[in-house]
């Protein structure tokens, strides 16, 4: 064998070890046709009341995806509801590793009057759409351009599904706020970041 053929092949095994690493979701991205009341292709509604928007184009929204041609927003409203939506992982998380991702997150300052900022939880779980270990509890994202934020957590369990909720701070009066999401990465071990 000769010295390109081998390096041809350290290659290909090396992508194959990479991918075999990183958990994936289905339409990480949000990418559908834009739609009100619509859950995104590959995700499936959580809370009771949720009606997650495929953006932009309602609602008075029109800011441009981070990534890709669309992105998702959820909503809290008066009466105390929140959106939330999961789906299940491409495998199941291996306990006590730890995982690395991004998303991709802001606030429109219109949204039918939905104008306040909110705050995303991120959670994972073994049973569909169910609140079992929080990874992730941003502070309210109170900016209108799409800003990065890099998540390191590791589960207590082999967890298979991920859910993310629209959120304030508990005891808060209820409010009508907002929060736009877009471009979630794989997970990777943290170690290969």
């Amino acid at each position: 064998m000769n010295i390109n053929a081998l390096l041809i092949l350290l290659i290909v095994v090396f992508n194959a070890i990479a991918l075999k690493a990183q958990i994936t979701l289905n339409n990480p991205s949000f990418e559908d046709e834009p739609a009100d009341a619509t859950v995104p292709m590959g995700w499936f509604p959580c809370a009771k009341g949720t009606t997650p928007d495929i953006l932009p184009g309602f609602w008075g929204v029109y800011s441009e995806a981070s990534e890709g041609q669309t992105f998702v927003g959820l909503i809290t409203r008066f009466d105390g509801s929140y959106e939330s939506i999961g789906q299940r992982f491409s495998e199941r998380l291996d306990e006590e590793t730890c995982y690395s991702f991004k998303i991709d997150l802001a606030q429109s300052l219109s949204y039918a009057g939905y104008n306040e900022p909110l705050k995303i939880r991120i959670w994972v779980s073994n049973r569909k759409c169910a609140k079992e270990q929080l990874v992730f509890e941003s502070k309210f994202i109170e900016h209108s351009n799409w800003k990065t934020y890099d998540i390191n957590f590791t589960p207590d369990f082999r967890a298979k599904y991920i859910l993310i909720e629209a959120f304030y701070t508990e005891g808060e009066i209820n409010r009508t706020g907002n929060i736009l999401i877009d471009n979630i990465t794989p997970l990777i071990p943290c170690s290969k970041v």
